[in-house]
């Protein structure tokens, strides 16, 4: 809902203190949003008697040039587009605010950091970085999480990741990494896709960047959900105090919900099914009501102490480990708005990483340092001068006041006649505000003028090895499925077998095991046959066990904090259910399975092969034929005799089963809707693994129903149990609530790894 419009004129020309809080944004843009009127006018205001016909000469004439209404209709469409971003084209975003719930002011004089309880308004912008504007949600990516925070003091911009590191270390590369890895100019493809020559020629060129293609092709690539990232401010800033003493500091976000993602096979066909994926989720759960929540973390050292390290804070390929410095929780981000204007608010708003506030600084790292350049020059070009900032999505809450003048585009309209200074006509206002201003913080600079790369940061495998020995053996089995589809794609046997060199450097098992899927053979001490898109068991095991010696890691041969298996969350918050029904449907069951997952937070969609009202409160808002299994975190087949025939006559029902069985998603079952999941691809293996063993033809005996397995009661018995540890839930009889509560239990676990191949 759009916030009433209760400013005439913008916060920041107003001269009057207002109390800032998480609404005074909203307040701001109310100066520029209005509802639709009931009279049609021109931009001028000029009332319109018909914009469905231009004016011609005669009733099959030609069009009169002085048709000004037609010429103003069609000129503001021509030119409606603005040139999308180089990066981070495709993105999504909303506004919300932080609050912080720790003082920092021992470190740092920023108001925002040390003003308890404050709600500073902020607006967040989630993207991809290789793809156009009009590509998918779900690419092998990094994501952009970019966060513009109104404080008191002005706008601070904290412009990050989902990933702590980055491909370069000297943002002098930053344009051929973007050529290298944007679609082959002589044929423009591939689209939003890393998987191609001209990227790993690149990358096997460039060795710093081995570190960040670990993380490239780990699950951190295909997040679930925005709400599901962390993300990092990537490089190491400084904190100053009210005495002027400096702290070095790294920011997180960290999310409420959990570090979660997608399998590669999933995000693919979600790219086909729906693209928008993941801007469709964020804005339907603010939509209902709902918020995206994430923790303020930072890890704070002094420069004393960065110094002793065996790798340097200012490369921006490597961490500071959390093991070395703990993360410390100081606030809460929550978004809570939908935007109202995609075009106006998310396609608008500008980032910048120069964009902070007094008691924060920067320091040398030689890739913060080119883009506190690049950002600004690239808004110059995409909003079409200098005003860009006076946009209403970029402008600061508080006053603005300086003797810049004119350009493109200039709403403010500056009285007076001074526009400079020193001035007396004006009594030198606006005035210099000295120490109460942005003071830059006093480091020392000495040196010759060189182009050089220092010493400190030439180790580009040691932290590489550092991530890969603290990845659970499913994530070091994921890395190496990516690897090898990601390699497979590029036609070049020589980049290929580069990069295998540069892997070996990682871990030998590794390059050996991406290299049997190349068709490549590398010296390996063990090797197995490469899995399919599900995990292979064996390949698992082997990757398991390989763990290679670092360096540039502080001494660390493993650390907390990188694995997205180890420590975190679990809840089904936030997840969408697939509940398969049809005419017929035992409708207790539903409800009680969605009074379940309201009560988990979750969602359930009801699918059923046609819309409308299946029975007294199951309606269906998806047909099987228009929803595919992969946008769903989870399927629950629901009971009744009659709607089970029917749901069995449709292939798609057993597809719902067969592809959340190989995503490692939760499946339910109530009541005779075991059925389905018996008679889909998946039924044999689920009989076997319930079936007594120690009972006559057990595994082979014909069961036409997976209530009963070798005579075990799976609701209740040790069957069931062991269904239930590979995240397949089945109710019997009058067991829907029970069944129901467990399976919310299961969602909120969120995968199953290691389920027996189909």
């Amino acid at each position: 809902m759009a916030p009433k419009r209760t400013l005439s004129t913008p916060l920041s020309l107003d001269d009057a203190q207002k109390q800032v809080d998480n609404l005074s944004k909203a307040q701001d843009l109310s100066a520029n949003t209005t509802e639709s009127g009931a009279m049609l006018t021109d931009n001028m205001g000029h009332p319109v008697s018909d914009d469905q016909n231009s004016l011609r000469a005669g009733e099959r004439g030609p069009t009169l040039m002085e048709d000004f209404l037609f010429r103003e209709k069609i000129s503001h469409f021509d030119h409606e587009r603005i040139p999308e971003r180089v990066v981070h084209a495709r993105g999504a975003g909303a506004h919300g605010y932080f609050q912080l719930d720790k003082s920092l002011e021992q470190y740092t004089h920023a108001k925002v950091l040390t003003e308890v309880g404050v709600k500073t308004p902020v607006f967040v912008r989630f993207s991809t970085v290789g793809g156009s504007r009009g590509s998918m949600d779900t690419p092998r990516d990094v994501r952009g999480f970019a966060v513009k925070m109104y404080t008191k003091e002005g706008n601070w911009d904290l412009v990050g990741n989902n990933m702590p590191v980055f491909f370069i270390q000297d943002a002098i590369k930053f344009p051929d990494l973007v050529h290298a890895v944007k679609p082959e100019p002589d044929r423009e493809i591939p689209q939003a896709s890393s998987a191609h020559d001209t990227f790993y020629d690149f990358i096997a060129e460039t060795p710093e960047s081995i570190h960040m293609i670990l993380w490239l092709n780990s699950d951190r690539a295909i997040p679930r959900a925005y709400a599901n990232m962390e993300g990092f401010g990537v490089h190491t800033f400084r904190l100053i105090n009210a005495q002027g003493k400096a702290t070095l500091v790294k920011f997180h976000w960290k999310p409420v919900l959990g570090v979660k993602s997608l399998v590669w096979d999933e995000a693919q066909k979600i790219g086909g099914k729906d693209p928008d994926h993941n801007r469709r989720q964020m804005y339907d759960t603010i939509d209902a009501g709902g918020t995206l929540e994430w923790h303020l973390g930072v890890q704070l050292f002094t420069e004393e102490e960065a110094m002793k390290w065996d790798f340097d804070v200012l490369d921006a390929t490597k961490i500071v480990p959390e093991d070395l410095v703990p993360v410390q929780l100081v606030g809460k981000l929550v978004l809570d708005r939908n935007p109202d204007n995609f075009f106006a608010e998310v396609e608008q708003v500008a980032f910048m990483t120069q964009n902070i506030v007094p008691g924060i600084d920067f320091t040398n790292d030689p890739l913060l340092q080119g883009r506190n350049f690049s950002y600004l020059d690239t808004q110059l070009t995409r909003l079409g001068g200098p005003n860009w900032q006076e946009l209403p999505i970029n402008r600061p809450i508080n006053r603005v006041s300086n003797n810049q003048r004119d350009g493109f585009m200039r709403h403010t309209i500056n009285k007076g006649r001074v526009a400079y200074f020193p001035n007396k006509l004006a009594g030198n206002k606006p005035a210099h505000v000295g120490d109460a201003g942005f003071v830059t913080y006093p480091a020392k600079v000495e040196g010759s003028k060189l182009r050089v790369r220092a010493e400190s940061f030439g180790d580009h495998y040691g932290q590489a090895r550092l991530f890969w020995n603290s990845m659970t053996p499913v994530e070091k089995e994921h890395i190496t499925k990516s690897l090898r589809f990601e390699l497979s794609k590029c036609e070049t046997r020589d980049v290929r077998v580069r990069m295998l060199g540069h892997l070996q450097k990682v871990n030998e098992v590794l390059a050996a095991q991406v290299a049997k899927g190349l068709g490549e053979k590398l010296p390996s001490m063990k090797d197995v046959k490469p899995g399919g898109q599900q995990d292979s068991a064996s390949e698992t095991a082997l990757l398991a066990a390989a763990t290679s010696p670092t360096s540039a890691s502080g001494g660390l041969q493993k650390a907390k904090g990188l694995s997205q298996e180890e420590g975190q969350p679990e809840s089904a918050k936030d997840r969408k259910v697939a509940v398969l029904v049809a005419d017929g449907v035992d409708a207790a069951g539903v409800k009680a399975l969605q009074d379940a997952l309201k009560k988990g937070g979750a969602k359930a969609e009801i699918v059923a092969p046609h819309l409308g009202e299946i029975a007294p409160g199951v309606v269906a808002t998806a047909t099987l034929s228009n929803t595919d299994p992969v946008v769903y975190d989870g399927v629950v087949v629901a009971g009744g005799a009659a709607a089970v025939r029917e749901l069995a006559q449709h292939p798609e029902s057993f597809n719902f089963v067969v592809e959340s069985y190989r995503h490692a998603k939760p499946i339910g079952s109530l009541a005779e809707g075991a059925e389905i999941v018996t008679g889909s691809g998946v039924g044999g293996v689920l009989r076997r693994v319930a079936a007594d063993p120690n009972a006559k033809d057990a595994a082979t005996a014909p069961v036409q129903n997976l209530s009963e397995v070798a005579g075990v009661r799976l609701a209740a018995g040790e069957g069931g149990a062991k269904l239930a540890a590979l995240g397949v839930i089945v109710g019997q009889d009058k067991q829907a609530q029970a069944a129901a509560e467990s399976f919310v239990q299961a969602l909120a676990k969120h995968r199953f790894w290691g389920r027996p191949q189909l």
